[in-house]
Order: C-alpha cells, then sequence, then structure tokens
C-alpha cells in the first residue's frame, strides 16, 4: 500500500525514475505475497533479495533532495531530462498556495506564466525525504519477516518430508491385515474341512 501511495504521486510528478522503481517494486511485492499464501518459498526469496537494491534506490533520493554529494533537487535527474517537472508535493504540499503571474512584459513570453508557491507548511523536499525513510523502514521489516516465514515453511517442509520419507507405500501397510482376512476366509471356505462345515450348518 505505501509503494502504490508513492507511485501515485510520482504519477502526478511526471518523476519516471521513480515511477519505474516503485514499479518494479510492486511486482517484487505481489510475487513475495503470491507465495506467502500459495506456501511457495521460493516465490518468498524473490521478496527480500532485490530489497538492499530498494534501500540504496531510497537512499540516493534522499541524498539528492537534500542535496547531498553535488546532487540538485532542480535538476531534471529524475525526469530522464524529459522534462522540468518536479515533486507532485512542490506545489500541493499542505499549506501550499500556488499563484500564476503572467509573463507578457517579457518578449517571447507573452504565454507563459510564472507560477509562484507560499505559505508551504512543509517543504516538498522533506515531504519526498520522509516518504523514501518510510520505505526503508518498511523494506527492513520486510526483509526480516520475509527470512522468517522462508525458514518456518523450509521447517515444516523438512518435517513432513521425515515423517512419510522412509516409508514409500504407507497406504498398503493399512490393508494388509484386512487382505489376509479375506484369504484365510475363502481358504476355509474352499477347502474340504471348510465343506464340511457349511454341511454341517447346513444340517
Amino acid at each position: 500500500l505505501a509503494a502504490l501511495e508513492r507511485q501515485v504521486f510520482d504519477f502526478l510528478g511526471y518523476q519516471w525514475a521513480p515511477i519505474l522503481a516503485n514499479f518494479l517494486h510492486i511486482i517484487i511485492v505481489i510475487l513475495g505475497l503470491f507465495g506467502t499464501i500459495q506456501y511457495r518459498p521460493r516465490y518468498i526469496v524473490v521478496h527480500p533479495t532485490p530489497h538492499p537494491i530498494w534501500v540504496t534506490w531510497n537512499i540516493f533520493i534522499i541524498c539528492f533532495y537534500l542535496e547531498v554529494g553535488g546532487l540538485s533537487k532542480d535538476s531534471e535527474l529524475l525526469t530522464f531530462n524529459i522534462s522540468r517537472h518536479q515533486s507532485w508535493w512542490s506545489e500541493n504540499g499542505p499549506g501550499c498556495v500556488r499563484k500564476e503571474a503572467s509573463m507578457s512584459g517579457i518578449k517571447g513570453l507573452d504565454s507563459h506564466s510564472y507560477i509562484s508557491v507560499i505559505g508551504c507548511a512543509l517543504e516538498y523536499r522533506y515531504i519526498e525525504v520522509m516518504h523514501s525513510s518510510f520505505q526503508i523502514l518498511i523494506a527492513l521489516v520486510g526483509f526480516v519477516y520475509a527470512c522468517y516465514v522462508v525458514s518456518v515453511f523450509t521447517e515444516e517442509e523438512d518435517s513432513f518430508d521425515f515423517i512419510g520419507g522412509f516409508d514409500p507405500f504407507p497406504l498398503y501397510h493399512v490393508n494388509e491385515k484386512p487382505t489376509n482376512l479375506l484369504f484365510k476366509q475363502t481358504y476355509l471356505l474352499i477347502s474340504p474341512a471348510g465343506f464340511s462345515g457349511v454341511e454341517g450348518m447346513n444340517k
């Protein structure tokens, strides 16, 4: 749910790199859920395996918006240099008021407008940082839980194989005694002693 929520706001802000990363993460989460429901450890292992990459990606997003290591939050890195869009929260954050002013006085920009955002209770980069921090926390918890589920399923499979592994045909042993009894009854009826017993009963 957290990944879907983040995907929605990244779509609204046309952040193509986060959209692609979120999409791949959602697919991995779906595979993990499918493996948990179907009791298939192989699918569950797919869930925590790329978690280090997901954590690294979110650390990069935090560094990007905090402008660590020469990164700039105003660059077009997250949009693949296709557009100059920024985070959706930059104009729609809590308390933000969006104002447009025409730029008719500037030559060649008569049809454009200048957008200013004022009154934001929280700057958009801090909202993105909180999003990424929350994703890192969920990834760490999910990694531990996925490892626990895989270990539980593996123990159950091993115990099941141990109980029935040394008995290749357990069903046949159940029918041994009834089958022997049937053969004995048939033998008594066919043998001379059996016939004499039947004649005695008829008399």
